[in-house]
C-alpha cells in the first residue's frame, strides 16, 4: 500500500546511486589501450611526460582542453525529475 512517504534510507539509496552513476560514467570515459605518441585529432606530439601520467592518453592537451570543455556543457542525468529513480 502506497502511504505517500518515502522508506527509511530513501534519499541515501538515491544518493548513492546518481554517485555510482557518475563514476561509472566518468570511468567510461578514460583511455583504454597503449597511449599515442601523436594526437589523434591534431597530430601534434604528445609530451612523454603525459603519456607517463596518463596510460592510454590519445590526445595532446589542446585537444583535450577543448573536448573537455564540451563535455562540460552535458549537465548529466536529472534523476530527481525522473519516474525511474522514484522506482529505485
Amino acid at each position: 500500500m502506497a502511504t505517500g512517504w518515502a522508506n527509511e534510507g530513501a534519499v541515501q539509496e538515491q544518493i548513492d546511486a546518481t554517485v555510482k552513476d557518475a563514476v561509472d560514467r566518468a570511468k567510461a570515459q578514460l583511455p583504454q589501450g597503449p597511449g599515442l605518441t601523436h594526437c589523434a585529432e591534431c597530430a601534434a606530439e604528445i609530451p612523454q611526460a603525459r603519456r607517463d601520467a596518463i596510460s592510454g592518453v590519445r590526445l595532446c592537451l589542446s585537444c583535450q582542453d577543448i573536448l573537455d570543455r564540451d563535455a562540460a556543457r552535458f549537465t548529466g542525468y536529472n534523476r530527481r525529475g525522473s519516474k525511474d529513480s522514484q522506482l529505485r
